[in-house]
């Protein structure tokens, strides 16, 4: 599973990465969790565009948005099928951008958090779907969820689910709102190789959403 990550890259190289016409204002996170708005790409008119949604996707039909707090995550596997997600995985998919997660470790001393970045420590993108959600009072909400899929060999010893990171040679695919066959896509949900990713312990004080520094990625022995 994903249930926090980190955006620190600045807005120029995100900009870079992913296309986009302008650089955005990303000021850098270290403990992004639930229910906080993320960054995400979505195609527009063609283009990419930023988007900044929130974490934890509010289906449509939704009396109000608590249901998003355990929408975090959708299988990648049965998204297609359930309907919370199966519209969104039609027409509406989008590139969250991150550049590491989190995953946690049940030792004798409690659960030690673990943090995970690829190759190169560069940005990169959970494969995401969104979906708006018009409340009571007329208000409108945006929000996402991130796919997970099986574990490599790295995660595994943590977690059996990890996030679906996608490679940039199929971003494009991925936003193409042509592609509404949804197994037209579905090839892209392996998990990323584990040698294209490293993972080291952090601190603990990740596990207080409150705390967001440069330290909480910082190895620790």
């Amino acid at each position: 599973m994903c249930g926090r990550f980190t955006l620190t890259a600045p807005g120029e190289q995100a900009a870079q990465q992913f296309g986009l016409s302008e650089a955005p204002a990303l000021a850098p996170r270290y403990n992004i969790a639930p229910t906080q708005m993320v960054a995400a790409v979505r195609a527009a008119e063609g283009e990419p565009s930023l988007a900044l949604l929130r974490w934890g996707l509010i289906p449509s039909w939704a009396k109000d948005l608590s249901i998003g707090a355990r929408m975090i995550n959708a299988r990648a596997e049965t998204a297609a099928e359930k309907p919370a997600f199966r519209a969104a995985m039609k027409q509406r998919r989008c590139l969250i951008i991150a550049d590491g997660f989190y995953e946690w470790q049940t030792t004798g001393a409690g659960k030690q958090p673990f943090y995970f970045r690829v190759e190169g420590g560069r940005p990169f993108a959970f494969a995401g779907l969104w979906e708006w959600w018009r409340g009571p009072e007329g208000e409108q909400i945006e929000s996402c969820t991130i796919l997970t899929t099986a574990a490599n060999e790295l995660v595994q010893p943590l977690h059996d689910r990890m996030p679906v990171i996608l490679r940039p040679a199929d971003y494009g695919r991925w936003l193409d709102p042509s592609l509404r066959d949804p197994a037209a896509v579905t090839d892209l949900f392996a998990p990323l190789p584990a040698d294209l990713m490293h993972t080291y312990p952090v601190s603990k004080a990740v596990n207080r959403v409150s705390n967001d520094s440069p330290a909480l990625i910082a190895p620790v022995a």
